[in-house]
């Protein structure tokens, strides 16, 4: 099948407006995406964020009438003219697959393999994660990610209780499973999270093992092993909730944090974490974080 891109600046109309009115006339999926070089590093928990100059790309079919398209959307936007705007004519591919074909298997420490479908690992000892891009942040690509695994990679889990504390595609709790983890739970504010960690857990077939939450309040008990990769402002602002569901003695990582983040977000830990040495990682011209450390007995 062909398919075409409608492409258009959203200027000062309402994003919410203009997706639901490319829906309606027929697109297959609608993207925001930045129009200029305004980069949104640092959302608050549960907003959706977007940029000062954002554009709207809805993919139609290859077959439909692009100037009636146009009239119909200014009149369902209740303008006089559209933004500016233009077409792109799609080449007929698998796009999923399409996207995969520079996304092969990857290794994090000695034994963990993220592995896409259609792909194989003939290492020994290798414990696979199979996980093909999909709804939610996390396939290990990010350097937040690749730490966070391949610090899993490096402890004795077995038998251990583990939360993921904004699980995105649910990639560390799967991988803690596969590791030995005796249980874990995976939280998420974000719906579509939600869906791809428990479709993630099927295919890897841990969800017997897993349980998955939207909110916060559906976390119960105490964990052996806490992760939190998301972002400096939500860590912080948690540090004394999240800290309360790690047991005594327990082991604690943050990421999502810049490097210079990295000082501010240990010291609102800093009342029950004794922390390791963080640990940097650069990609494309950022540095980020990650913050490990015990929880002290005492608290």
């Amino acid at each position: 099948m062909q398919w075409r891109q409608f492409v258009m600046d959203l200027d000062a109309l309402d994003p919410g407006i203009v997706e639901d009115a490319f829906l309606r006339l027929g697109a297959h999926s609608v993207t925001l995406s930045d129009a200029g070089d305004d980069p949104v590093l640092e959302p608050g928990p549960g907003e959706t964020p977007l940029w000062s100059n954002t554009r709207v790309t809805g993919l139609l079919s290859g077959d439909t009438d692009v100037a009636a398209f146009s009239n119909a959307l200014t009149a369902e936007l209740g303008i006089d003219r559209l933004p500016l705007h233009h077409i792109e004519d799609l080449a007929d591919r698998d796009w999923e697959r399409e996207w995969l074909k520079d996304f092969g298997a990857m290794r994090f420490g000695e034994r963990l393999w993220i592995c896409p479908t259609g792909d194989t690992v003939d290492a020994e000892n290798a414990v696979v994660v199979d996980l093909d891009p999909g709804l939610a942040f996390g396939t290990g690509t990010h350097p937040t990610t690749a730490m966070c695994l391949e610090w899993l990679d490096g402890l004795e889990l077995a038998g251990k209780k583990l939360l993921d504390y904004g699980c995105g595609s649910g990639v560390l709790a799967i991988a803690a499973l596969k590791l030995g983890c005796r249980s874990a739970t995976a939280m998420d504010i974000d719906p579509q999270a939600i869906t791809a960690t428990q479709q993630n857990a099927v295919h890897n077939q841990v969800n017997q093992t897993l349980r998955v939450t939207g909110s916060p309040s559906g976390i119960q008990g105490e964990f052996d092993v806490v992760v939190a990769n998301i972002l400096a402002g939500p860590l912080v602002q948690f540090a004394d909730s999240i800290t309360s569901l790690l047991a005594g003695g327990g082991i604690l990582a943050l990421s999502g944090v810049l490097c210079e983040q990295a000082d501010e977000v240990m010291q609102a830990y800093r009342p029950w974490i004794e922390f390791d040495k963080p640990v940097f990682r650069e990609q494309d011209g950022q540095i980020w974080s990650r913050l490990t450390g015990l929880k002290r007995l005492d608290d």
